[in-house]
């Protein structure tokens, strides 16, 4: 075995020293790639509002002087369950239409993006308070979703009667205004009726008098014929004598 001169160490460091170029800059690349991605979901507008009842809560937990009583942050997990709620089913009724509109091209990544960030959240949330739940009561976290669905549906019965209300009043004065259209309508209609009827009964009466009069002559006509023909008789007879 030859030993390695310098042109023999030259022509073997290039090829190492290119593919470790190679591999740093492709490490360099897909760092400042995800980095990037980062940066842009970072960037992306949220897909829900602030959580305003979770806020709330932690404002309440981290109370000290005075400290808050249980009863309240109770109350107030609670309605941060409720909350949890109406997301989860917001959530679970866009996923099917935004992925047919993904599938479509009718939608960009950067919205699918946003959805996605919004299920990992909304999972961590339901999470946390499952955690929140079984730190005041061992159990709770089981049934604190369930008392909270119920009290969602409450408040939505609840906001559908307020609305129906609030259009009661109009609906009340748009039947109003129909009914008295339809009675003026009936009335017209009974007036109309009326003024044909005596117009009616008087050419009634008027073919009545023809016929009266027309039997006359037919009485007169048949009256005059035996008298005519008792005259003819006679003449008859009084020619023969």
């Amino acid at each position: 075995m030859w030993p390695l001169d310098a042109v023999d160490w030259v022509m073997l460091s290039i090829p190492v020293a290119y593919l470790f170029i190679l591999v740093g800059s492709l490490y360099v690349f897909s760092s400042l790639y995800r980095k990037r991605q980062v940066a842009k979901a970072a960037s992306l507008e949220p897909w829900f509002p602030p959580h305003m009842q979770r806020n709330i809560y932690l404002s309440l937990l981290h109370m000290e002087s005075p400290k808050c009583p249980d009863s309240i942050l109770k109350a107030a997990l609670l309605r941060r369950a409720t909350e949890d709620i109406n997301r989860i089913v917001q959530i679970r009724s866009a996923k099917q239409a935004l992925q047919a509109l993904l599938q479509r091209g009718s939608v960009g990544d950067d919205l699918w993006q946003r959805f996605q960030r919004a299920e990992r959240e909304i999972e961590e949330e339901l999470r946390d308070v499952v955690n929140e739940a079984n730190a005041f009561a061992p159990g709770w976290g089981q049934t604190i979703f369930q008392s909270a669905s119920e009290m969602s549906q409450n408040t939505h019965i609840r906001e559908r009667l307020s609305e129906i209300l609030a259009t009661t009043k109009s609906e009340r004065e748009w039947w109003d205004k129909r009914k008295a259209g339809i009675q003026s309508d009936f009335m017209k209609e009974l007036d109309e009726e009326k003024a044909k009827s005596p117009a009616e009964g008087s050419m009634a009466g008027s073919v009545r008098g023809g016929k009266i009069g027309s039997d006359d002559d037919a009485v007169i006509v048949e009256s005059g014929g035996p008298a005519e023909k008792a005259s003819g008789k006679g003449k008859k007879k009084k020619g023969k004598h």
